[in-house]
């Protein structure tokens, strides 16, 4: 298990474009990613999405690792049921997980610390080892249950960062707004990026 490695979990939540783009950049910046998809998650890429994945893991390993051009082993795909996935284990945790974009009933599992899947699973294994993570929640509004659930969990430490893109660099395109909440998950992961414009910088 790469020490380094990134956990990237998609669970169903719509915003799809949003772990997508993250896949890409991480890969881009030269991380190993440990991807986890629910089954939600995967008919979800499918509805919001032209990218026609593949239905079984190694496929869809095969199928995105072609696509970013990623060299053998910098990309491993799990299902959420594959328990004999090497994240699993407290003794080979990847030094950061995120969750994007994260269902609140996901974020409802976490919380309650039942690991019922290896999504939560990875999860309750970075909280435990003190490791960074980031919920990429995705709904609105938020009932008090979710409030009291996002902060449970960050004073367990984990990043709440919910799909709420700005608006001050004027963003002309769904791309450049997921690009504003990609780049947000890159600066809390300690990943230089330069996807939208900084608070004061003038927009190329």
């Amino acid at each position: 298990m790469n020490q380094s490695a990134i956990a990237l979990a998609m669970t169903g939540a719509s915003g799809a474009q949003y772990g997508l783009r993250l896949l890409e950049c991480l890969l881009e910046a030269g991380e190993t990613v440990y991807l986890m998809l629910s089954k939600p998650a995967q008919v979800v890429i499918g509805m919001e999405t032209d990218l026609g994945l593949p239905g079984r893991t190694a496929e869809i390993r095969e199928f995105l690792s072609q696509r970013h051009g990623c060299a053998p082993g910098r990309l491993q795909v799990y299902g959420k049921e594959e328990w004999t996935a090497p994240i699993a284990s407290g003794s080979a945790v990847a030094r950061a997980m995120v969750v994007c974009p994260c269902t609140t009933g996901t974020l409802a599992s976490i919380a309650c610390g039942t690991s019922d899947n290896l999504i939560e699973r990875v999860a309750d294994v970075t909280l435990k080892e003190g490791r960074k993570l980031i919920l990429v929640v995705r709904e609105t509004p938020f009932s008090v249950i979710h409030l009291e659930n996002m902060l449970k969990l960050a004073r367990c430490g984990a990043t709440i960062l919910p799909a709420n893109p700005g608006f001050y660099h004027r963003p002309a395109s769904v791309a450049e707004l997921v690009d504003f909440i990609v780049a947000r998950i890159l600066d809390q992961l300690g990943i230089a990026n330069s996807l939208v414009p900084r608070w004061g910088q003038a927009k190329q």
